[in-house]
């Protein structure tokens, strides 16, 4: 599912590593390192900080062994037209959170108060996690993390 075999490698090493302490959760730089090589999978970035946050070993082992396994089918791939609806609701959330941080009372009435914008958002939540990994396949939105996507230029 990875394209790069180096981040699956690293990953199964850190496992190891912090199946080696006796106490997994004490492992703080080795979760770290983790959570890193883990935002560079196509896996859900929730899922990844849930595993992580939580220390959870067997956890991390299961999304190592996603990793592992070839994609036998594609998840539910939304048509088109659900595409566009959802594109268009997250360009109206978008423009919306910028103007309510534009609008704050607390500006310095000495700048334009524009310096500062929203750059991403978490998406609206009527569409299924799957719309919003297919509108960053087709080159729409892009993935910066924690659930957090932007549009492309």
């Amino acid at each position: 599912m990875t394209g790069e075999p180096t981040t699956l490698t690293g990953l199964e090493k850190l496992l190891a590593t912090i199946k080696g302490y006796p106490d997994p959760r004490r492992a703080s730089a080795e979760w770290k390192q983790a959570y890193k090589l883990l935002q560079k999978t196509p896996l859900p970035p929730a899922r990844a900080s849930h595993v992580v946050g939580m220390r959870d070993v067997a956890g991390l082992s299961g999304l190592i062994d996603q990793l592992r396994a070839p994609a036998a089918a594609p998840a539910e791939v939304p048509d088109t037209e659900t595409c566009r609806r959802a594109l268009r609701a997250f360009r109206k959330r978008l423009s919306l959170t910028v103007l309510d941080e534009e609008s704050k009372l607390g500006h310095s009435p000495l700048t334009k108060g524009s310096e500062a914008s929203v750059a991403a958002i978490i998406p609206p939540g009527e569409w299924p996690e799957a719309v919003w990994q297919e509108l960053v396949r087709q080159g729409k939105l892009r993935c910066i993390g924690h659930g957090f996507y932007e549009l492309t230029k």
